[in-house]
C-alpha cells in the first residue's frame, strides 16, 4: 500500500444553522422527499430545529465544494436511537444527496466521513439505517461501505399512495462484532455444559 490519503474531492464540514434553508430545499425536492420519511413541503421552522439538536447527542455532515463551502449538496446525520445509556455505542444514519449532485461521489464520501466520525472520535460500534426495498442504488452504495442486510420491516412507510418495506441494514465495528462472537462461542459452552449436567441427572 502507498500510505497516501485518497483525494477527497467534496468539502464535507459540520452542518450549521445558517444551512436550514439548503437543507429544507433540498428535502422538498421532488426526487428527495419520497425516499426519505419526509412528508412534502416540510417548513424552514422545522429543519432549524433538527439543526438546533446536534448539541444533544446528533452530528450532522455537510458535503460542499471547496470553493463553496456555503453551498450544501448532502448531508449525512448520526442520531442517538434513544435516550437510555444502554443504547450509548449505537447511532442510526439518514443521507441525502441533492440530485443535480448525484452519482459524483458525494453520498460515498458522506459516509466515510461518518464512519470515521463514528469509530474514531464518537466510540460508536453499530451504524444502523433503514433503506426503501426499492432504492437499489442507495443499497448498493450502503453495502460498499460494509452495511449489511438485517431484517425487512413490510409497509412501514406510506408514501406516493401506497405501503412501502424497509430494508434494515447496520454496520458493526469489528470490536463489536468480536464482542458479539465471543459471547456467542461462551453461550454455547454454557448450553454444552448445563446439556451434559441433566445427561448426568438422568
Amino acid at each position: 500500500m502507498s500510505g497516501k490519503r485518497e483525494r477527497q474531492r467534496w468539502l464535507i464540514r459540520q452542518a450549521s444553522m445558517a444551512d436550514a434553508e439548503a437543507v429544507c430545499h433540498m428535502f422538498n425536492h421532488d426526487d428527495v422527499f419520497p425516499n426519505t420519511l419526509q412528508l412534502p413541503f416540510s417548513s424552514l421552522s422545522d429543519w432549524q430545529q433538527r439543526l438546533e439538536r446536534m448539541d444533544h447527542g446528533h452530528h450532522m455532515l455537510a458535503a460542499c465544494h471547496p470553493e463553496t463551502p456555503e453551498a450544501l449538496l448532502g448531508l449525512i446525520g448520526l442520531h442517538p436511537v434513544a435516550a437510555s445509556a444502554r443504547v450509548a455505542h449505537v447511532r442510526t444514519i439518514g443521507l441525502a444527496v441533492h440530485p443535480d449532485y448525484a452519482g459524483q461521489g458525494i453520498g460515498s464520501q458522506l459516509l466515510r466521513a461518518a464512519i470515521d466520525l463514528a469509530d474514531n472520535w464518537l466510540n460508536v460500534t453499530r451504524l444502523s439505517l433503514g433503506v426503501y426495498s426499492h432504492n437499489h442504488r442507495a443499497i448498493d452504495l450502503y453495502e460498499r461501505h460494509g452495511f449489511v442486510r438485517e431484517g425487512l420491516s413490510r409497509g412501514i412507510s406510506f408514501g406516493h399512495g401506497r405501503y412501502l418495506d424497509s430494508l434494515e441494514m447496520a454496520r458493526l465495528h469489528p470490536r463489536l462484532e468480536q464482542a458479539i462472537e465471543a459471547q456467542r462461542e461462551s453461550n454455547e459452552t454454557g448450553i454444552h455444559h448445563l446439556s451434559q449436567q441433566g445427561n448426568t441427572r438422568c
